[in-house]
């Protein structure tokens, strides 16, 4: 009941002052949309599973995003390594860590929501990219809560976390109590990466008006219409899906295997690629260098490899779409003609958006503070104040809750409103919840005499 006294507590403060004055980044009472943004109908691809965006989680999300608290030495923060001004991507070949360089350049996030691939990291070692937003964290040399080789444990990240005033706050806001664990932190994780989207390039200013891809853009140039058509006939579109982007679901490697920083190393397991949306700014220059090893430092390049793979036999694992009917490695032949044009074209598939944006930015200070507004009772919300227990939550079978309002109506709705549980209970019930997908839901208490309160509920 902490968290009702608390806002109790607020408002009294209110009502008998009148007015306080809060310097605030983030305001608890007016929200950004994360949760339904406009998306275009063309745009089918989603992996977003069991775990639907809500602006509560991906606001705390944008706090863990950004928070230099979540790396042993409070030097590193997600951020760090993946960063708006580069489409949530890094212009370095390998990022900082606390502990020295990443293995691998550090793919841009842009539009990770829309593909059909579940798996993330460059050789897709995290099944889903809940599991993947605290591997960083729990990593030696990127974040430094490894419990290895002298490092602080995981555990010792939550318990700091838990004593520090926002988290309590942000948690319980969400979750409806205070408790930090890691399924907490990597869905609202997750929600937030899932919401950094982008559908305002030239691309999909051209495809507004038009039927289909494949005729001429009334926007491009003819050097970007011809780029556009020869992406889409020589094979880059088998791999790179219109019209998110995103690399085809069972792609191997595409012939670049060797190891950032290593030479004479190789690497034939990196297999993922981030979306071709943002490769460059508004300006044309580069959101970073290209591939896991960050080899390719211009679009050229890029285009130079795809024309012409080497033939290595060490690579085991090329795939398939990138082999000749000879058996061996593609030649396209491409002319530098044809070429320019192709990387014209992938020039205009960069918005502007996703760059100035405020609700993916910063909410810290420089000084790595940050300051919230709370949410507000009314003096109608004081008056129909049930007094209501939810456990345990998270829940994994059954759901027990409990209130003070005698005869009351307990729903259970899902994340994007639909009714899955409705039931009559007097004082107290159990519900079965065994047979719903893991996810974030919401309870709606009501009673006889008006009093209602919803509260959020995680199933494991």
């Amino acid at each position: 009941m902490s968290g009702w006294r608390n806002n109790l507590l607020k408002l009294s403060i209110i009502l008998a002052f009148g007015l306080i004055f809060i310097s605030a980044t983030i305001d608890l009472n007016n929200l950004f949309n994360y949760a339904n943004q406009d998306i275009p109908d063309y745009i089918v691809k989603d992996n977003t599973s069991n775990n639907p965006i809500n602006d509560r989680a991906a606001t705390l999300g944008r706090v863990l995003f950004y928070d230099k608290k979540l790396s042993s030495n409070g030097t590193i923060a997600c951020a760090s390594c993946h960063i708006q001004a580069h489409a949530f991507g890094d212009p370095d070949v390998q990022s900082q860590g606390v502990n020295g360089l990443t293995a691998r350049h550090s793919m841009r996030l842009v539009n990770a929501r829309f593909s059909s691939e579940n798996s993330f990291f460059w050789d897709e070692r995290a099944e889903t990219l809940e599991e993947q937003t605290t591997q960083p964290i729990r990593d030696h040399i990127e974040m430094g809560f490894s419990g290895l080789n002298g490092d602080p444990t995981f555990d010792d990240l939550i318990n700091y976390l838990q004593s520090i005033d926002y988290y309590n706050t942000l948690f319980e806001f969400v979750y409806g109590d205070s408790q930090i664990t890691e399924n907490r932190m990597q869905l609202a994780l997750a929600q937030f990466i899932r919401s950094i989207q982008s559908f305002d390039s030239r691309f999909d200013e051209g495809l507004a008006q038009v039927t289909y891809a494949n005729e001429p853009f009334p926007n491009y140039t003819s050097q970007e219409n011809s780029g556009k058509e020869l992406f889409l006939n020589i094979g880059c579109a088998d791999c790179h899906i219109p019209s998110e982007f995103a690399l085809h679901l069972n792609s191997l490697n595409n012939g670049v295997i060797t190891v950032a920083g290593m030479p004479g190393e190789i690497d034939i397991t990196n297999i993922r690629a981030p979306s071709l949306r943002d490769l460059v700014k508004p300006d044309g220059t580069l959101n970073g260098p290209f591939m896991h090893d960050g080899s390719f430092s211009t679009l050229l390049e890029v285009v130079n490899h795809y024309n012409h793979i080497p033939n290595n036999p060490e690579n085991t694992n090329l795939d398939t779409r990138l082999i000749g009917p000879n058996g061996e490695p593609q030649q396209l032949n491409l002319t530098e003609s044809e070429k320019q044009n192709l990387v014209a074209f992938l020039k205009t598939l960069g918005g502007s958006d996703i760059y100035t944006n405020e609700k993916w930015s910063n909410p810290f200070d420089p000084d790595g503070s940050i300051k919230i507004i709370e949410e507000v009772l009314t003096v109608s919300d004081l008056n129909a104040l049930p007094d209501i227990s939810i456990y345990p939550n998270p829940v994994i079978d059954a759901v027990y809750i409990e209130t003070n309002q005698g005869a009351f109506k307990v729903s259970i709705y899902s994340n994007t409103g639909k009714l899955l549980v409705e039931k009559d209970a007097f004082s107290q019930t159990e519900i079965d919840l065994s047979a719903i997908a893991t996810g974030l839901y919401f309870v709606n208490i009501s009673s006889d005499d008006g009093a209602k309160i919803t509260r959020r509920l995680i199933k494991n």
